[in-house]
């Protein structure tokens, strides 16, 4: 019998292998050195091997670890302060962020990442300028992490409605040689669990030779392009004024997209435009809570899917969406889409798992080594208590309801045990590779600081929530 790490003896096992679940009874998976070795038999696991560590999860759920593909973690530690709002990110936003401190963003980075961990991602598709420190947690964390790093030429203040972004080229400079910094420094790290992508925050935010300098430094380096898409009416007018066009013909007639071009949001996108980027190979991802909230909009993903083309789901950002999980998320994007559809039948529960899973590593380019349970794949693992109300009862016939159960009635308290790269790396809902309360602690004093310099701004743009504050509402 061969010695390994690790066996996870199983009940109910969804591999989300083939076109469907993939569900397996009465299965164990073997893993060794971070790697799935096998998916089989428990009778046939037991007989060909003995393991470091066993972990019988016979009253639980397990599955693929789960895919966030868009997080801007470093907002985190703003959760809660921009919903509601009309001009979401500049009048909403821009007071506090405006506030914010490196300090601050590393505690809101720290907070994001390690909330998603505790809610079964194994994924961190983070984006945004403070990757170095997210590169960092993540290492420590022990997740895998799928890193786009802001590139931007558009001076960073408070815009009114209709007001052309000003570019600064020096600006746009400084953001590109800081991403190709953390490419080097971080690209391949952790045994290759780390990848960083090209992340140029919009085609509005960024001006033409940069863009088209971006691609093909991306593809020199044999990275994706990682970008806000046709993200609402907001940058579909700053295209109209700078180019006289919208977004999505503009970047095709320059030949932006391809296979490796992940495409956020498409929340203002017309479904020619949405069929025209899926057929050029290229992934969404679907951040359905975030937009919900933001725009009132559900984003165009069904559209894309139907032409073909995968889409990831992402948690975008706390002070938008309010968190950073994925199974909300799954439950978001069916509720949404058969509401717009008026029709139960589409996005049903399965199909939003995938975009958790599998189809969603396939949309962000890392479904080559996690996305599924199956040999040769990072085994990355999440155990869910069925011993709960939200997961009770079972059946298993004539037809099975864990799925249905998982999308619709779990929270995160569900969430037991996550592994990562064959680690567990949250036990009984606990984690074992950060420390919770100091992370806790820090996002809660560096929210001290953005409150009191973020206070005259915020009473002077006199926004919804202001006015809300002032009649005791809120």
């Amino acid at each position: 019998m061969k010695k390994i790490d690790l066996i996870v003896h199983t009940r109910h096992l969804y591999t989300l292998q083939g076109d469907g679940s993939g569900y397996r009874h009465d299965h164990s998976i073997a893993v060794d050195a971070g790697k799935i070795l096998a998916v089989e038999p428990t009778a046939e696991i037991d007989g060909a091997y003995t393991a470091e560590r066993v972990i019988d999860a016979w009253d639980k759920l397990a599955l693929p670890g789960f895919i966030d593909g868009h997080m801007h973690a470093s907002l985190c530690a703003l959760r809660g302060l921009a919903q509601d709002v009309g001009n979401w990110m500049m009048h909403g936003l821009g007071p506090f962020e405006d506030a914010s401190t490196p300090r601050t963003k590393d505690a809101g980075t720290r907070l994001g990442i390690a909330e998603a961990i505790l809610n079964g991602t194994t994924t961190i598709g983070e984006d945004g300028k403070n990757a170095d420190a997210a590169c960092r947690f993540i290492k420590q964390a022990g997740v895998r992490g799928n890193i786009s790093v802001r590139i931007r030429d558009a001076i960073a203040r408070i815009y009114e409605p209709g007001e052309l972004y000003e570019f600064n080229d020096e600006l746009g400079r400084k953001s590109l040689e800081e991403t190709l910094g953390v490419y080097n420094t971080w690209h391949g790290a952790d045994g290759g669990r780390i990848r960083v992508l090209f992340g140029p925050q919009g085609a509005d935010f960024v001006s033409e030779p940069m863009l088209l300098k971006v691609r093909q430094l991306a593809k020199e380096r044999g990275t994706r392009v990682h970008m806000h898409l046709q993200q609402g009416s907001r940058e579909t007018r700053q295209m109209e004024m700078r180019y006289g066009t919208r977004t999505i013909p503009w970047l095709d007639s320059r030949g932006y997209f391809d296979q490796d071009f992940i495409g956020i949001h498409l929340t203002d996108a017309l479904d020619d435009e949405v069929r025209l980027v899926a057929s050029r190979g290229a992934g969404m991802v679907l951040c359905s809570g975030s937009i919900g909230i933001i725009d009132g909009i559900v984003p165009p993903a069904k559209v894309f899917q139907d032409a073909g083309g995968p889409v990831a789901l992402g948690s975008d950002q706390a002070p938008g969406n309010n968190c950073h999980n994925v199974i909300n998320e799954m439950k978001l994007t069916a509720l949404f889409n058969k509401i717009k559809y008026e029709d139960p039948e589409v996005m049903p529960c399965w199909k939003v798992l995938r975009m958790a899973t599998i189809e969603g590593a396939k949309a962000i380019g890392v479904d080559d080594v996690t996305g599924s349970i199956e040999p040769g794949k990072d085994a990355d693992i999440v155990l869910i208590d069925l011993h709960t109300p939200a997961m009770s009862p079972v059946y298993a016939e004539p037809m099975r309801n864990l799925i249905c159960n998982l999308v619709y009635s779990a929270t995160n308290k569900e969430v037991d045990t996550v592994i990562a790269g064959g680690r567990v790396i949250v036990e009984g809902g606990k984690p074992l590779t950060f420390d919770l309360e100091e992370i806790l602690s820090e996002a809660g004093r560096e929210a001290d600081k953005v409150a009191a310099g973020a206070s005259e701004k915020f009473w002077q743009i006199n926004g919804v929530n202001a006015v809300y504050a002032r009649e005791g509402k809120l």
